[in-house]
């Protein structure tokens, strides 16, 4: 069985994104909550022994991990939203030695246990602590996605595996989660958001622990005058969450989010033959 079919098993029935307009109203309450200021500036990076145990992969024998998951009630391989698109541009420069996968974001649960197996469970049945150390992770997502990325930053922390980078884009917290707080075993984070209407993001995320973890900044997007078009996604996602639908197809975020991925990855085999670097 491969970990495709594995992540995949006991396949759910879903819905399209945002699949009901009272979903809107259920949210109205908890995302005003969860706002909690506005951008702040990024604390210092942090200190070298922690970048020593999550540093970029150049060259690393290390498991490299890259897991997106999408919002609202999204299928893992809806190629429309722009989580989907990420993971397919980094696998034509990565088909081998970088492991990609996106997830419906209910699916922490079967994503941990992916990792898990990627580490050396697979083969063990257990991780050594030197195997959780040279753990090369990275997470990000939209929306319920992009929370489910730091709720499992959080699991990951329980178990002792560092984690290289998250991003939220205009994270909505589920709950039982906390998307505003990121974990002291995360390295890197960042947070893209929008403030209008009725569903937006959290607006700014911080350090559990400002020494061990760099944020990299809280980036409002405003969409009143330059709005973005949608034009493949439900009309009434596009009436009732119009600037939440427009950070996710707002190319410019999305092209940000994945130069912060390649930045912490291998060189690519197609960006060593575009560079002519050996």
């Amino acid at each position: 069985m491969t970990f495709s079919n594995w992540i995949r098993r006991e396949p759910k029935p879903v819905l399209r994104f945002h699949g009901a307009a009272l979903l809107v109203l259920s949210l109205i309450s908890p995302l005003c909550a969860c706002a909690d200021g506005p951008a702040s500036k990024p604390p210092d990076p942090p200190p070298a022994s922690l970048a020593a145990d999550s540093a970029p992969v150049h060259g690393s024998a290390a498991p490299v991990i890259v897991f997106g998951f999408l919002g609202g009630y999204v299928h893992h391989d809806d190629s429309v939203h722009s989580t989907v698109q990420v993971a397919r541009d980094l696998r034509k420069d990565y088909p081998s030695n970088v492991h990609i996968e996106t997830f419906e974001n209910h699916r922490v649960t079967d994503a941990h246990g992916l990792i898990m197996l990627l580490l050396g469970a697979a083969r063990t049945g257990g991780i050594t602590d030197e195997q959780k150390r040279s753990a090369r992770i990275i997470l990000y997502g939209h929306s319920w996605g992009a929370s489910a990325a730091v709720a499992l930053a959080r699991t990951l922390q329980k178990d002792g595996i560092p984690v290289l980078l998250t991003i939220q884009v205009d994270s909505v917290s589920r709950s039982g989660q906390n998307d505003a707080v990121i974990p002291d075993n995360v390295r890197l984070a960042a947070n893209f958001y929008q403030d209008q209407g009725f569903v937006h993001g959290q607006q700014k995320i911080q350090a559990a622990d400002a020494s061990r973890t760099q944020i990299l900044g809280n980036f409002r997007m405003d969409y009143t005058d330059n709005p973005v078009s949608c034009p493949k996604y439900p009309w009434y996602t596009r009436v009732f969450m119009r600037s939440h639908i427009e950070i996710e197809c707002d190319q410019h975020v999305w092209q940000r989010v994945e130069e912060l991925i390649r930045e912490q990855l291998p060189t690519s085999t197609a960006a060593s033959a575009r560079t002519g670097t050996p």
